[in-house]
């Protein structure tokens, strides 16, 4: 049994490879001006005490993707929510990222086979956080790869993706990017 330190440090050591990975082979395209980062809980988490993410998410500098700051437990509180509601369907999914949404990048993802679901917010209860009701309603018949968030007069369009660790989800984006750089060019 790996001791609930054990597992911390393994969770921050394996998001931490998949940062410096994406930082070297995601497109600038994905990311957004806010919110764009990837997150990993441990087993069990019940808050964002239990999900580490990078500290402040990616940033483009230079026309490059770096990560803003260090992986850390507590660090995006948002994406904490949306990694626990999903985990809520399937425990097994204990990983997601955010990226910026474009209409090109949701043909992509589906083109990739990726079990794609797209929030229409049109259902969206009143008083019911967005992204707590666009992830619940788009996993009761499982956990999709892939969830499209087209945003609203004040909230930018996204794009989240799932899985269960960071290198199922980095992989997703690294195709994901060098399918992107291949359209642009």
């Amino acid at each position: 049994m790996i001791s609930p330190e054990q597992q911390r440090n393994d969770v921050l050591a394996e998001l931490s490879r998949v940062v410096s990975l994406l930082s070297e082979s995601m497109a600038p395209v994905l990311v957004a001006d806010d919110r764009t980062n990837i997150g990993y809980a441990i087993r069990g988490a019940r808050d964002s005490a239990g999900v580490a993410a990078v500290t402040g998410g990616f940033v483009v500098q230079d026309n490059r993707v770096r990560a803003a700051g260090t992986c850390g437990f507590g660090a995006d509180a948002a994406l904490a929510k949306i990694i626990l509601t999903a985990a809520k369907f399937d425990p097994n999914i204990r990983c997601a990222a955010t990226l910026r949404h474009t209409d090109e990048a949701g043909r992509i993802l589906a083109d990739m086979f990726l079990e794609c679901c797209t929030v229409d917010r049109r259902g969206q209860p009143p008083g019911v956080a967005t992204m707590d009701w666009g992830v619940d309603s788009c996993c009761r018949e499982g956990v999709p790869e892939v969830i499209v968030d087209r945003g609203a007069p004040n909230d930018s369009p996204k794009i989240h993706l799932f899985g269960e660790n960071p290198r199922d989800v980095s992989g997703n984006i690294i195709m994901l990017s060098n399918r992107i750089i291949h359209i642009e060019l």
